[in-house]
């Protein structure tokens, strides 16, 4: 048995005295038993100590190749003409490589939980899957991988994407996507991707309603099928710029729907902002799902990152706490407690999001965690604070130098 001892470490604010955690066999514990193998003792110096981070949509198998894409108009329709282009020559290699990557960056920003969407279709065919299952048992020891599979380029209209998608399910896949804007026909998607994710007990994550025309809602479709199939809790939307653009009244309407259907909601800053509102010249819309006006009406939201460089979003560092930033900067939130509800977004909400057993600090809790030299976990938000160190099940993931002045 390995026993590991934080000690002076900050759990709120600088006012707060410092307390004394233990984590044993992975796990947080109230009191370490007596016998154990090795026992180690971490002096947190006062620094603030939160649970690791939670990306809950992400896109690991299209990262990283906007040096094979050419942009000319920035929108959704050229992102995913462009993606599939460069798609044709993905090999399992190169997907391996290229998620790597993405999956290092998350590591070392603070992340030990993350959903990663991988596209699935008879161009593609399960390369991308097999792939990113590699990256899922080759990084277990820093971060915990859950796959969604999705038919992004379609799924009633593109013969042999649904027998792909239940292969890939029957494989292993945790969770089933869907991208209803994708198929002459939304709705019946939405209806079908629900009769297979009944079929195979699975959590569905769609990306939905992605543009800034109040009109063609899919989102009342969602929320019925949830209802009718007792899926409350298991289904995520993701995107939803539409309903920035509604009304007060009718979006608190909306919200209130969703929460009672148990539909959470992922808003996605960067990629939303940089591929909506380009018909636009002056008074730019900001075009992000008002997580704030949902959250205060009980439904469950997360921030998330979507892509790095690639068409969708071609830049990026997996920080969720920029996203977070980035979120609370658009959204006009600056005060302690719209700061940390803007953390809870990719912390606790989001690990509510993907039904994290046992994630926090608390005893029984699993001991992913990350310190920050911050004097309060809203000035994380605040002030982009990178962490200084991880930790995944109790074992040291990674450790990042602090900066140093040299003054004359």
């Amino acid at each position: 048995m390995s026993t590991l001892t934080l000690i002076n470490a900050r759990l709120d604010d600088a006012s707060q005295p410092l307390q004394t955690l233990y984590v044993q066999d992975g796990r947080f514990v109230a009191t370490p038993s007596p016998a154990h193998a090795t026992a180690t003792t971490l002096d947190l110096a006062g620094r603030l100590l939160l649970p690791g981070l939670v990306e809950t949509h992400i896109h690991l198998d299209k990262a990283c190749i906007m040096q094979r894409c050419q942009l000319s108009e920035g929108t959704l329709a050229e992102a995913i003409a462009q993606t599939r282009a460069a798609k044709a020559n993905f090999t399992e290699a190169d997907v391996y490589q290229r998620g790597a990557q993405v999956l290092e960056k998350a590591i070392v920003q603070g992340t030990t939980h993350m959903r990663t969407h991988v596209e699935i279709d008879p161009q593609i065919g399960l390369i991308g899957f097999n792939a990113v299952r590699r990256l899922q048992a080759d990084y277990a020891w820093a971060i915990s991988l859950e796959i969604c599979v999705f038919p992004q380029e379609g799924l009633l209209n593109n013969p042999g994407t649904e027998a792909l998608l239940c292969e890939a399910l029957n494989q292993g896949a945790e969770v089933l996507g869907g991208c209803p804007y994708t198929d002459a026909d939304p709705a019946a998607q939405i209806r079908r991707l629900f009769e297979l994710a009944v079929a195979f007990d699975r959590d569905l994550d769609f990306h939905l309603d992605f543009d800034l025309n109040p009109e063609g809602m899919t989102i009342g479709e969602v929320i019925r099928c949830t209802q009718q199939h007792g899926w409350g809790g298991r289904v995520t939307i993701g995107h939803v710029t539409k309903l920035s653009t509604l009304p007060k009244d009718t979006l608190l309407t909306v919200a209130a729907s969703l929460a009672e259907a148990g539909v959470q909601v992922t808003c996605l800053p960067s990629t939303d902002l940089f591929l909506t509102g380009r018909e636009h010249f002056h008074n730019k819309p900001r075009g992000l799902a008002p997580l704030q006006h949902l959250h205060a009406c009980g439904v469950t939201c997360s921030l998330s990152t979507n892509n790095i460089g690639n068409p969708f979003t071609p830049y990026g560092d997996a920080s969720l706490v920029r996203q977070a930033n980035l979120f609370a900067n658009v959204s006009q939130l600056a005060t302690e407690a719209e700061l940390l509800r803007c953390l809870s977004w990719v912390s606790s909400e989001s690990a509510r999001l993907l039904r994290l057993p046992d994630y926090g600090l608390t005893p029984g809790c699993k001991a992913d965690f990350i310190v920050f030299d911050a004097p309060s976990a809203a000035a994380v938000v605040a002030e982009i604070s990178p962490p200084l160190l991880g930790y995944k099940a109790g074992r040291k993931t990674f450790e990042r130098t602090q900066a140093r002045l040299y003054k004359p």
